[in-house]
């Protein structure tokens, strides 16, 4: 879609990236450390500067204590730490529940591990799984349940107790939990009774299984960077270990210590980035039901998804395709998040990036009221 965009001139609200530059002292902290010479291999398990620095930010932001020489792994961005802990914990006919629509990287993750995947369903508008389909997903065969929270592409945070039971689960089969926590501060305020993000390895009996991931990409504006990491007991760490070496082996020197300036950025960064990506994905939700979408607002995230069955389009992937000629935007189909066999329930869904200058999704909004009836 991104491909889509470029040749057809169309504004891109397809691919998830931000369209303006992150932090300055971030920026200048990696231009800083070019000058300074960290331009070769880093440690295999990441700068000893960033590894202290994501301790630091467990034990401030969720109580978590981690030692940073044992309990920290960094990675080549969220996608390579999953990587690594799948393929380091799937044999042939494991199986790996997951939520779905879920981030496409999952399904191909669990299949190149030989490994069998489990979905538990997210329905539109509200996106809460139901409780007694998680029990039936998991059982003495599961190996990992995936839980991604803050949710791509839905923008869904998972509840308390949601949470829990996966833990109940998780103790029940003998099962490992892996989280995708990448949106962790992007996260919204909602309902009253809206807790926000509830890291899983905070819960009781969650600590000792649970493989903890997340990256400066999103936090920062800083997608590029690939600059992900794991923290989980250390008998957990060694294995991921195992594989990333093999995989990319070290990534990012310099980029390494520039995300642990993030890390360490006071409070008002962190609440001044949730409150910019809430006010414009306020806009764009108001453009899309101006034209006609039905919406579902989402909790945290990049991303809106949007039914357009009202419109008249039942197959989004052919919106999709024709998107850029009616009204010279892009976006993505929700087809391409689910399996195949799962299409039909979410056909007409497109999932929008609202991560995007103020302007961009203005003149976005004003493209789209064209495909108001």
């Amino acid at each position: 879609m991104s491909a889509l965009a470029l040749r057809t001139g169309a504004l891109n609200l397809g691919q998830g990236f931000p369209d303006e530059d992150g932090p300055a002292e971030v920026l200048e902290a990696a231009r800083q450390a070019i000058s300074d010479g960290v331009n070769q291999y880093p440690p295999g398990i990441g700068l000893p500067v960033l590894r202290e620095a994501i301790a630091r930010h467990q034990q401030r932001w969720y109580g978590l204590a981690v030692d940073p020489a044992t309990e920290v792994l960094v990675t080549a961005g969220a996608t390579e730490a999953l990587a690594a802990s799948i393929l380091a914990f799937v044999d042939a006919g494991d199986e790996v529940v997951v939520f779905e629509p879920a981030y496409d990287a999952y399904q191909a993750l669990v299949a190149r591990a030989g490994g069998v995947l489990r979905t538990v369903p997210l329905r539109f508008p509200d996106w809460r799984p139901d409780h007694d389909e998680l029990r039936r997903a998991v059982t003495d065969r599961t190996r990992i349940i995936l839980v991604n929270s803050p949710h791509n592409p839905t923008g869904a945070v998972f509840d308390r107790a949601t949470l829990e039971l996966v833990v109940e689960l998780a103790n029940r089969h003998d099962a490992l939990i892996v989280t995708d926590e990448v949106y962790e501060h992007l996260v919204f305020d909602g309902a009253p009774d809206f807790e926000g993000h509830i890291p899983v390895a905070t819960l009781p009996g969650a600590r000792e299984r649970t493989i903890s991931i997340s990256s400066g990409g999103k936090t920062f504006s800083t997608t590029g960077w690939k600059i992900g990491w794991v923290t989980a007991p250390a008998p957990l760490v060694t294995a991921v270990l195992a594989v990333k070496q093999y995989l990319t082996y070290v990534n990012g020197a310099p980029f390494q210590p520039a995300t642990a300036v993030g890390l360490d950025l006071p409070d008002s960064y962190f609440a001044g980035a949730a409150a910019t990506l809430a006010a414009k994905r306020d806009v764009l939700a108001a453009g899309l039901t101006a034209a006609g979408f039905d919406v579902s607002l989402p909790q945290a995230g990049y991303f809106i998804v949007a039914d357009a069955s009202g419109l008249g389009f039942s197959d989004a992937d052919e919106l999709c395709r024709r998107l850029p000629e009616l009204a010279g935007v892009v976006g993505v189909p929700v087809s391409a998040f689910v399996p195949p066999a799962s299409r039909d329930s979410v056909a007409s869904l497109v999932r929008f990036a609202f991560c995007k200058r103020r302007e961009v999704l203005d003149e976005a909004s004003a493209r789209l009221a064209a495909l108001a009836p």
